[in-house]
């Protein structure tokens, strides 16, 4: 796992989401990057029960670049990293904490690799209806574990493709440039994009 970004990106006026996705990819692959696979980031919230004072928040997340693992970020910020059973606990534990309804969000997309780089463009949705919300674009270099490293690089190679829309440095980021970077820290930074969309829409 090398420093990653994850970025949103704009939908353009009067294009939709699949068009600016579909626009996105065939500037992808102009840069000679080729599919390979697909991914999916989800989200499930849990509220506490009245049992717990004051009421507490677990966002419980899973990647399918880690498909054994799940992740679950609390109220304080600590990340919990844990098998994928983990999800299994949580229904038994319906008593303490329940999901917050509607309030499932999932990123999900094409997988790219070009040499060192791996590149996801995900459309974003929420609620039973799988409404879409947006767009985010996860950029990796694989080589490098050290964000102040390889940040220009990895900036310059966002702007081949992003152009002008390339993202400022993540807050995840930002807090740790000469840092070991962690699975974690893509997870953070997924769910703060997240949060957005929610806020967004009017589900906190």
């Amino acid at each position: 796992m090398g420093v990653t970004c994850v970025s949103q990106w704009p939908v353009p006026d009067g294009k939709s989401g699949q068009q600016a996705v579909e626009m996105l990819q065939r500037r992808l692959e102009a840069t000679g990057a080729t599919k390979a696979g697909s991914f999916c980031v989800d989200c499930e919230t849990y509220m506490s029960g009245q049992s717990i004072t004051p009421s507490k928040t677990a966002h419980v997340m899973h990647n399918t670049e880690h498909p054994l693992t799940c992740f679950a970020i609390m109220d304080s910020g600590t990340c919990l990293v844990a098998d994928s059973n983990f999800d299994q606990l949580m229904t038994k534990l319906k008593g303490f904490y329940t999901p917050r309804k509607g309030a499932k969000i999932e990123v999900k997309g094409p997988r790219y690799e070009y040499v060192d780089f791996i590149v996801k463009i995900g459309t974003v949705t929420t609620g039973p209806t799988a409404s879409s919300r947006g767009i985010l674009v996860e950029v990796e270099y694989t080589p490098c574990v050290v964000p102040n490293d390889c940040w220009s690089l990895l900036t310059e190679f966002m702007g081949t493709f992003m152009g002008d829309n390339k993202p400022p440095i993540p807050q995840v980021l930002a807090n740790k440039m000469d840092g070991i970077y962690a699975p974690t820290d893509t997870i953070l930074q997924y769910l703060e994009h997240f949060n957005n969309y929610r806020k967004s829409t009017g589900n906190k």
